[in-house]
């Protein structure tokens, strides 16, 4: 079966780490997890990870930190912070530093199930009008290149 993409969960909890894990990878996605900002960051560094649930309190940093430290993929990371301590002022904050989603803890799964297919679908509609904008930047730029050889031919 093909891997829905990949994720990445950042929570110091292992209980959640493994739950979130087993089901994620039951619906088909590829899950690595970290206990640390530290850790995840050095993930992110050496593996290219579709999304990131990221909780906003970890031993060594505030998640919304960890938003503006990980490494920038391709096509980016999508980031969602995840806790258990709800604000609207930790809500505009990581929703400022990057975060594209919040989900509050006690998780709904299908409400977060249905957060991240959005996020990696958005995602992939991202890359494929990418894609396609390279695939018509080099058909013109062969047009233009054959026009000059053509021109050249002709003198």
């Amino acid at each position: 079966m093909e891997k829905k993409g990949n994720i990445l969960i950042v929570d110091d909890d292992s209980s959640i780490r493994k739950v979130l894990t087993a089901i994620l990878e039951e619906k088909g996605y590829s899950v690595e997890s970290v206990d640390t900002g530290e850790k995840a960051i050095r993930k992110s560094q050496t593996k290219s990870f579709n999304l990131a649930l990221i909780d906003i309190r970890l031993p060594d940093m505030e998640g919304v930190q960890l938003l503006t430290r990980m490494k920038p993929t391709v096509p980016e990371m999508a980031k969602v912070i995840v806790t258990g301590y709800p604000s609207l002022q930790n809500a505009v904050e990581a929703l400022n530093r990057g975060a594209d989603a919040y989900i509050i803890k006690p998780l709904d799964i299908d409400h977060a199930l249905s957060v991240i297919e959005n996020l990696l679908q958005r995602q992939r509609e991202s890359l494929k009008m990418t894609q396609e904008k390279i695939v018509e930047f080099i058909d013109t730029r062969v047009k233009q290149l054959e026009g000059l050889t053509t021109r050249g031919a002709n003198q």
